[in-house]
């Protein structure tokens, strides 16, 4: 039996859905915000959730960047067509597909079924601690490598470890030298500041589309890093 869960403000959509997805494999949970959607992902194991982007209360952009968080469960984002910045946007900070409303019942079906096959393959139902995911990028402790978008890049062992231990504090200022000290494992002076903020100029020129303006790792300034989900400003 898998559990979906169907969040959208409008009730004849969620309707709807319930009848294209009527299997006797699924249990549907409905939510009308992402609010009360958060709210059932804390009390019920869901393996897919299908999302509507625009709704009041808690958008389904803002749901998604908080069950990133908290869950690798795959999530279907439901569109209009004229919603294709919020589109990106939502694929941008995790989710892993979409369907353009009006829906097609067949399409609906097939996508789900592909979603929770590829979850379950993975090991969905249970969280592997060794696997972290925030936004497009993905690190895999227990292999020691990472992707962004889906594509696998190169790091070095310090980069490796800089960007483990920022993914593991999120929205977090981290000072250079709590970094020098956490990663280096030694005491850090004055210039060790320049040490971290060289393999921070490495790393950003290795996770992001555009270093000059990055999406993850970004800079505050005078007080140190900070590791974000990759929201669009």
């Amino acid at each position: 039996m898998y559990n979906i869960l169907i969040c959208d403000d409008d009730k004849d959509i969620v309707n709807a859905l319930n009848i294209y997805l009527a299997d006797t494999n699924y249990q549907i949970f409905e939510a009308y915000n992402g609010k009360e959607a958060l709210d059932v992902i804390g009390k019920q194991e869901i393996h897919l959730i299908l999302m509507d982007i625009m709704m009041p209360v808690m958008d389904g952009i803002t749901a998604m960047t908080k069950i990133r968080k908290i869950s690798n469960v795959p999530v279907i984002l439901l569109t209009a067509k004229s919603e294709d910045t919020d589109k990106i946007l939502g694929l941008n900070v995790g989710a892993d597909d979409y369907i353009t409303k009006p829906f097609n019942p067949v399409e609906v079906a097939a996508r789900v079924k592909s979603q929770l096959r590829r979850y379950m393959q993975l090991g969905g139902g249970h969280v592997n601690k060794d696997i972290i995911m925030i936004g497009g990028i993905e690190l895999n402790d227990a292999a020691k490598n990472v992707s962004v978008d889906g594509e696998t890049v190169s790091l070095t062992p310090k980069e490796f470890e800089i960007l483990k231990f920022l993914m593991n504090h999120p929205d977090r200022v981290i000072s250079p030298t709590e970094l020098y000290e956490k990663i280096w494992k030694e005491s850090a002076f004055g210039s060790d500041a320049n040490t971290v903020a060289v393999h921070i100029r490495h790393l950003r020129e290795k996770i992001e589309i555009n270093p000059a303006e990055p999406r993850y790792l970004k800079v505050i300034f005078g007080q140190g890093y900070i590791f974000s989900g990759g929201k669009l400003s």
